[in-house]
């Protein structure tokens, strides 16, 4: 799979992104909101990746960060979303915007998106809610390793971001071998307590 293009923006507009390199130039497919994180036409920038194809066709979708291509890629696994669904998903609402839509299961604002229904707004609450949420930005927090671990144990990345927080504060000034094994094992027993 290609991860990301880098090069010359040759062209942005319409859903469409031009991107040259090594003597190559790229049409990708774009969401508007992606169009405008992304540099202007002249200047250099990435485009992170997903290539879809099929039999009968071949297109390159592009993001201008990587979280923001994992969220395509989570709206192609809800019934009924494809890639272009999820393209206009995307251009119609923005990353933390969508995410709060989900989490407060505010129907009313993911229909308000052009094209999204009732019932694919309802089916991607149900596949989504928990599941978007942003964890903090890089050197934002020093327990990054710690969240990606418990989700790797099967908890939702919200619940795992509060269980860090709570064992955080539990722990207080602490400093007893160890920090940030005893954070793994108070989130573990702040999520155990709430089963």
């Amino acid at each position: 799979m290609v991860n990301s293009i880098e090069g010359t923006i040759t062209y942005k507009g319409m859903g469409r992104l031009g991107i040259l390199t090594g003597g190559l130039e790229w049409d990708i497919a774009v969401p508007a909101i992606d169009l405008d994180l992304l540099p202007p036409g002249g200047e250099a920038g990435r485009v992170y990746t997903w290539l879809y194809h099929r039999e009968t066709e071949m297109s390159l979708y592009g993001f201008a960060d990587s979280r923001r291509r994992d969220t395509f890629l989570e709206l192609l696994k809800v019934e009924g979303i494809g890639p272009k669904g999820a393209l206009r998903i995307m251009g119609g609402i923005g990353q933390g915007e969508l995410e709060e839509a989900l989490e407060r299961e505010d129907l009313a604002r993911l229909q308000a998106i052009p094209g999204l229904g009732k019932k694919t707004a309802q089916k991607m609450i149900l596949a989504l809610k928990g599941s978007l949420v942003s964890s903090p930005a890089q050197g934002e927090s020093p327990y990054g390793e710690l969240l990606g671990a418990l989700m790797e144990m099967g908890y939702e990345r919200k619940a795992a971001a509060q269980a860090l927080a709570q064992a955080e504060k539990e722990l207080g000034e602490h400093n007893e071998g160890d920090r940030e094994s005893l954070l793994f094992k108070q989130a573990i027993l702040n999520l155990s307590a709430s089963l």
